[in-house]
């Protein structure tokens, strides 16, 4: 009924709109605007006098004294304000880089309808019937919204306070008021998202910041933005995305009211704005945010945005002597917690799930997959010397966002690495294998959660996948997504399993997509193992994406990381019938395949080599190598794959005989490695010359001189014997052993 409720009502009002009886239609006369204020707003100019008042509400702290945040900003990157500069004057000509792509020349008169990609222009109709999602007739709405966000008024603002050059205000103003003379209220693709709406408004009042004490700000410019915003909040208002899309645009539209509504509070309706923006974003913590941090539609750049805006919103409380709701801070050190784990050794983050490229606002030039600002800003908030060790160092963006006390501050924080290397995250299904936090570690993610949730709309058909990087590089990635709605095929093919580091069945996705943001099928992930020894890492997994085939399929997969050494693979398809099996692995960009030794192990299996694609931003996409080995699978069939992170010369990988099972000898100069595993599911025993077992693996480490193993780690099982005599002889099934030998007694000892 609630539902009905909202939906009846917002239908209500778009029929309004467009039948010209909605007072959202046309932007208030002076007259008007009066009418919407508090009583003691009694003329524009008793209005602007507060609009400059200093006892406004407070805005981030580095505004407080604007020349101590400009000195601090020199002192600490005097190459980022060149390069601010260069930026600013870019666009002075008209010349942008939005999303992945740069140098877009639109001019110094903006048309703010064109897509440039494909030469389109969106037709000025009620929002209401423009359909955004088609390409024929808008191109790729992404490009033409991440323009009209205006967020590259940040820079032109930044330039601005670094010289006090007056063309950066000059072409701030000329093109707002550019935008608001060609964008009516309620016609046009930028009236047609909340959230476009939402992070207008959001950089419309950090650019009011920025410029301030420019003479370019005239009252009569300064009382027409103030109409659009009232515009833009009533618009939120009315149309918040409660039932349409209930993710980031639901939050990020709150996250809009709560900016206006606290930092105008002259309208009547301030309040009403402010405390329906901050219900509604404390309200969807629960849904949102999984009890162990997760963003749950399972995409790491939604979950980016998702911790910025409660960073954003924490701030202005605190700035603002108001109550913070009880789970606003533990649940942003979980969010924050989730991406300090998943950084890569490089700093840079994975892209599991749809990215957008945009930002919530644009205070630095970082790459797309560099999240490490928030981990910045974040150990400033928590005083968390783990999130600081993370981040590498104080990022800009935590200048704008607390000021220069706040960073000086941090630079005393003490800095430490996270209280973890490797560590599962079972709501969310990510799982993160690494052997230290040192620029030189290994690290390994394992994607074995749930598909998405409500419509899956940004979830990708990664079930299993893992995204790796050795010796400190990143190798295998997950390519990202390119676009939305700009070309159907590159859209399918970037979130398809094939795109991803995972196990495909006769050319078959484990989950089907149906429209641009649906799906037809989605598959589930079950989590089966997960260890984490000083020594080892171990996970397991499986989903049912393949039991819809007309012979059905489960896969499932398990990875056991020997820290400092290499990983092993296993991924078992359960199916009957001839089908063929391939296995994926997407290099990134710029990388040459032999510096990941895979060796792949299966009956008649075979190698190729494949030319893919890689996008590390939102419509940006480069040429990188994918290896695919292949095999013809006759009823239930086993790959078994080492990843080691060491050329061929330096450790070798070679089968050994076994019955009931599969053996490999690892080999390196110092030491030899001897990796049993036992067929699933048949209940016999694993043997070779040596050794016989009943773990579902075993792996000894010999010394090259010594005969017997130094160190054994054993999963699954109960009995084992080496040379004859018995190393394990236990009274039940364990999950793991993991001993060493007394170099005295000769004896092995249970860890």
């Amino acid at each position: 009924m609630d539902e009905l409720t909202v939906r009846v009502a917002q239908q209500v009002a778009i029929l309004s709109e467009r039948g010209g009886w909605s007072r959202q239609c046309s932007v208030p006369s002076d007259d008007e605007l009066l009418g919407l204020m508090k009583s003691h707003v009694t003329s524009t100019q008793v209005l602007l006098k507060e609009l400059h008042s200093k006892n406004r509400p407070s805005f981030f702290p580095s505004f407080d004294s604007i020349d101590v945040t400009v000195q601090e900003f020199r002192n600490r990157w005097p190459e980022a304000e060149q390069q601010t500069m260069v930026a600013a004057n870019k666009i002075v000509e008209g010349k942008f880089d939005l999303l992945g792509l740069h140098n877009l020349d639109f001019g110094k008169t903006i048309d703010w309808h064109f897509e440039p990609t494909s030469g389109k222009r969106s037709p000025l109709c009620h929002w209401s019937q423009l359909n955004y999602l088609d390409a024929g007739v808008v191109g790729d709405k992404k490009v033409v919204w991440e323009l009209n966000r205006h967020q590259y008024f940040h820079t032109l603002g930044r330039a601005y306070l670094f010289n006090h050059d007056e063309q950066y205000a000059d072409v701030f103003i000329t093109h707002l008021l550019s935008w608001m003379d060609n964008n009516p209220p309620k016609l046009g693709i930028n009236w047609a998202s909340s959230l476009e709406i939402a992070f207008r408004s959001i950089a419309w009042l950090w650019a009011l910041q920025f410029f301030q004490n420019s003479s370019a700000v005239t009252p009569d410019i300064l009382l027409r933005i103030v109409k659009f915003i009232y515009l833009n909040a009533s618009h939120l208002e009315t149309y918040l995305s409660t039932y349409f899309s209930p993710n980031t645009h639901l939050t990020g539209e709150a996250l809009g009211l709560f900016y206006i509504g606290l930092l105008f509070p002259e309208f009547k309706d301030a309040e009403r704005w402010r405390d329906l923006g901050l219900k509604i974003l404390v309200a969807q913590i629960p849904q949102h945010v999984k009890p162990d941090g997760v963003y749950f539609e399972q995409a790491s750049y939604y979950h980016r945005y998702t911790a910025d805006f409660y960073l954003h919103l924490l701030i202005l409380l605190r700035r603002n002597n108001m109550v913070v709701p009880r789970n606003l801070e533990p649940t942003l050190e979980l969010l924050l917690n989730h991406l300090m784990f998943i950084t890569r050794p490089d700093g840079t983050t994975p892209f599991f799930g749809d990215d957008d490229g945009g930002r919530l606002v644009m205070l630095d030039s970082r790459p797309a997959n560099d999240f490490r600002s928030l981990l910045s800003t974040g150990a400033a908030l928590f005083n968390r010397g783990d999130y600081k060790f993370v981040a590498g160092e104080i990022a800009e963006e935590t200048l704008w966002l607390l000021g220069a006390e706040a960073v000086r501050s941090l630079g005393q924080i003490g800095s430490n690495q996270p209280d973890k290397e490797s560590v599962g995250f079972p709501d969310g299904g990510y799982y993160v294998m690494r052997d230290g936090w040192s620029p030189s570690a290994n690290y390994l993610l394992f994607d074995c959660g749930p598909h998405g949730t409500l419509n899956c709309g940004h979830a990708h058909a990664d079930a299993l996948a893992v995204d790796l990087a050795a010796n400190g590089r990143t190798l295998l990635v997950d390519p990202g997504t390119f676009t939305y709605t700009g070309a159907s095929g590159e859209r399918n093919w970037f979130r398809s399993s094939a795109a991803h580091n995972t196990l495909t069945i006769d050319g078959q996705s484990s989950s089907i997509a149906a429209d641009v943001f649906s799906w037809k099928k989605a598959t589930q992930c079950e989590r089966l193992a997960w260890i984490d020894h000083p020594s080892f890492t171990y996970v397991a997994g499986r989903h049912s994406g393949y039991a819809r085939l007309a012979e059905p399929g489960i896969h499932t997969r398990s990875i056991l990381f020997l820290k400092h050494n290499y990983w092993l693979v296993r991924d078992r398809v359960e199916i009957t019938g001839r089908h063929e099996i391939e296995q994926w692995f997407h290099f990134d960009a710029g990388i040459i395949p032999t510096q990941l030794q895979i060796v792949s192990f299966a009956e008649n299996g075979q190698w190729r080599m494949e030319n893919g694609w890689v996008s590390h931003c939102y419509a940006e996409k480069t040429a990188a190598p994918v290896s695919v080995f292949s095999a013809i699978a006759h009823d239930d069939f086993e790959i078994s794959t080492f990843l080691i992170p060491y050329p061929p010369e330096e450790v070798t990988v070679n089968r050994v005989e076994m019955l009931n099972g599969c053996g490999f000898e690892v080999r390196s100069q110092d030491w030899k490695d001897l990796v049993i595993t036992r067929d699933s599911g048949s209940g016999a025993l694993a043997q070779s010359s040596s050794l016989v077992s009943d773990f579902d693996c075993a792996w000894l480490r010999f010394d090259q001189a010594d005969s017997s193993p130094r160190e054994l780690l054993t999963l699954g099982g109960q009995n084992l014997h080496f040379e004859g005599k018995q190393i394990l002889a236990l009274a039940e099934r364990v999950a793991y052993s993991w001993l060493t030998k007394d170099p005295v007694q000769g004896s092995y000892v249970r860890n």
